[in-house]
């Protein structure tokens, strides 16, 4: 299995788009501090039935999330012991399908937009609130994205998938056809052949 080792970050992410073979399993790693939010967002664009299995396990090997045969899901938690954290998908019960598979690891809080945000006693200014309601849009565009992007490669594969299938019994259709023509055609010429007699015996 891939493994991965992503650096220990306060406040960050990472996202990752993956090829999962079949009968294969994948796990990442990540070292984090106790108290630290985490969330874990994942989707299989690609393969199958768009499912895979995934858990999560804490540096004690306890298992702290688990789900079978998902297509997509979100897992926040916050740590509660220090050390490295492990988290698989696994396709080990598909024997030919292979997956594509998104996923989007972000760690600790994000920084307040202005400084000192969180401990201001006074009203924020107009101009200030403006910059915050628009830093929350940009965020909501973005998740937004994220998430067309993903459906529309998903249903981007769904009709490559449906075009190859349509061609296939296309191909198929037309040899069947010329197979039946050509058939009737040979069906009709012998009920049309004159069948001459055999030659009788020798004249005296």
């Amino acid at each position: 299995a891939l493994a991965v080792l992503l650096c220990a970050l306060r406040a960050g992410g990472t996202e990752l788009t993956f090829e999962l073979p079949d009968s294969d399993k994948q796990c990442f790693h990540q070292e984090l501090e106790r108290g630290l939010k985490f969330t874990l967002d994942y989707q299989v664009i690609t393969g199958g039935h768009y499912d895979v299995d995934c858990y999560v396990e804490d540096p004690n090997g306890r298992t702290i999330y688990k789900e079978t045969k998902k297509q997509y899901d979100s897992f926040p938690h916050r740590t509660e012991v220090k050390g490295v954290y492990t988290f698989c998908f696994s396709n080990e019960f598909s024997t030919f399908s292979h997956k594509t598979v998104y996923f989007d690891f972000q760690v600790g809080n994000e920084p307040p937009i202005l400084p000192d945000m969180s401990n201001r006693v006074t009203a924020l200014t107009q101009m200030e609130s403006a910059c915050v309601t628009i830093h929350e849009a940009l965020n909501t565009v973005i998740d937004s994205q994220t998430h067309y992007r993903l459906r529309e490669a998903q249903d981007r594969s769904r009709a490559e998938d449906l075009n190859g299938r349509v061609s296939y019994w296309s191909v198929g259709e037309t040899l069947i056809l010329f197979v039946v023509s050509i058939g009737q055609v040979m069906l009709l010429k012998s009920f049309f052949t004159e069948k001459r007699p055999g030659s009788g015996g020798a004249g005296t």
